[in-house]
């Protein structure tokens, strides 16, 4: 009798388990289609108007303004639509560097015309650059801060996605085996080399990410979870191309093709980028009381930062002799790849891929050295210590500095949206962008 309990109650405890997970999952796929379904509308439509401003930055700002009328109006539906959109938004959370990985992995290709000694220069631009554009933006805040002395509160909590299971890893790698295998068998078996490649490509990058992120710590500090992400996904691509004789560098051009009719892996990661910046508007609501007291403080140094970000590698550029084309493409250096591209593409840079990788080179620089660079500049105020490192290294900077210290996090985050928001906006000025690139020369 009691086995027939226990059969009963545990076959009931399993049921509502997959009930769970079976409603979990489609209330992801229902709030992360949305997102994307209104960044494509928008996208479709700025098309057909002609209109250059940054779709996704358009719609931010019109979430962001529902959320805030109905905080005034209906503040339970403005709570409803917050938790409705949070498991995407965990989503987004816990898969963002993904999404710029794409420009790193094809960068083999986007380098092979750029000379050694331009090379060089750029990198000198990334290192120089993110280092002043994160002192001024640190002095800038804690300047702010002592001329309006506003007491520091604690900010509302932010959800962490979860970690990484063995059981993810497993499936991942049982993926990458038989789509390997399947496009190495047969090279169009889904109808075009990209297609097929795809998968495998895909599961790569992923399990390169996944791997990295379950790194210890310390190895983290030499190795962040974006280059063993790409480091998988090239050395795939690598075996790919010596087993099928198609060539790594065929490969890793159908890993990024920019033809939506015939995509790569690449290009379903970097399709998620504008759905980053809509996820912006929730992030800056959750956070409005702090945006609202310490106004003064972040909107100043994004501001300030920004601009000397943009201007300074227009005129550093310029005063080392890198050519135009290349200074143009990193002008958007310190800002969050999904709307440097947009800036790009206000410049009508030809090979946007360059952008991507100064920007995540940026971030990646950033990410192992800021948190050392901080505590030796004496930045410790939670406001100067966040804005600082958004301002300068975007995504991947926030995530390392907030690893460790939560309380700079929403700091972060806030800069992390502003930054990239003001630079779009000046940048969609024709007389702002003019001037730049008259400082180009």
């Amino acid at each position: 009798m009691d086995s027939d309990m226990d059969t009963t109650v545990t076959s009931n405890t399993l049921k509502n388990t997959v009930c769970n997970y079976v409603l979990e999952t489609l209330h992801l796929v229902a709030s992360l289609g949305i997102i994307i379904a209104v960044d494509k509308i928008l996208e479709r439509v700025f098309v057909v108007l002609g209109i250059k401003f940054p779709s996704a930055l358009f719609g931010m700002f019109c979430i962001f303004s529902i959320l805030v009328f109905l905080d005034l109006t209906f503040p339970e539906a403005a709570t409803n639509l917050m938790d409705f959109f949070e498991p995407a938004l965990l989503f987004i959370q816990r898969w963002l560097p993904l999404f710029y990985v794409p420009a790193l992995v094809v960068l083999p290709i986007s380098i092979q015309d750029i000379p050694a000694a331009s090379g060089i220069k750029i990198c000198f631009i990334i290192v120089g650059g993110w280092l002043a554009t994160l002192i001024v933006a640190g002095y800038t805040a804690i300047a702010v801060r002592k001329m309006v002395k506003t007491e520091l509160i604690p900010a509302e909590p932010m959800s962490r996605p979860s970690s990484f299971s063995q059981t993810e890893v497993r499936v991942w790698t049982g993926f990458f085996i038989v789509s390997f295998v399947a496009a190495l068998i047969h090279p169009t078996l889904l109808g075009t080399h990209a297609i097929t490649y795809l998968p495998f490509l895909l599961a790569a990058t992923v399990l390169g990410y996944m791997v990295g992120c379950r790194l210890p710590s310390c190895a983290m500090k030499v190795i962040h979870p974006i280059i063993s992400c790409v480091l998988f996904a090239e050395i795939a691509a690598l075996a790919f191309g010596f087993l099928s004789r198609a060539g790594f560098y065929n490969v890793l051009g159908d890993y990024l093709t920019k033809v939506p009719s015939n995509p790569g892996a690449g290009d379903i990661l970097m399709g998620l980028l504008n759905s980053v910046i809509l996820s912006f508007a929730f992030s800056m609501y959750k956070q409005k009381k702090l945006v609202r007291r310490h106004a003064s403080e972040i909107f100043t140094a994004v501001i300030i930062s920004a601009l000397f970000s943009l201007y300074s590698t227009a005129l550093v550029g310029r005063l080392v002799g890198l050519e135009q084309y290349l200074t143009v493409s990193s002008l958007p250096r310190c800002i969050t790849v999904a709307l440097a591209l947009s800036i790009a593409s206000l410049f009508e840079v030809a090979d946007s891929s360059i952008t991507a990788a100064v920007v995540v080179l940026t971030g990646l620089v950033g990410a192992n050295f800021v948190k050392a660079v901080l505590d030796k500049l004496r930045f410790r105020d939670p406001i100067a210590r966040g804005v600082a490192t958004a301002s300068s290294c975007h995504g991947f900077g926030t995530a390392a500095l907030s690893a460790n210290e939560p309380e700079a996090l929403p700091f972060c985050a806030i800069a992390y949206a502003l930054t990239g928001i003001s630079a779009s906006l000046f940048c969609s000025v024709p007389a702002f962008r003019q001037s730049l690139l008259v400082v180009v020369g």
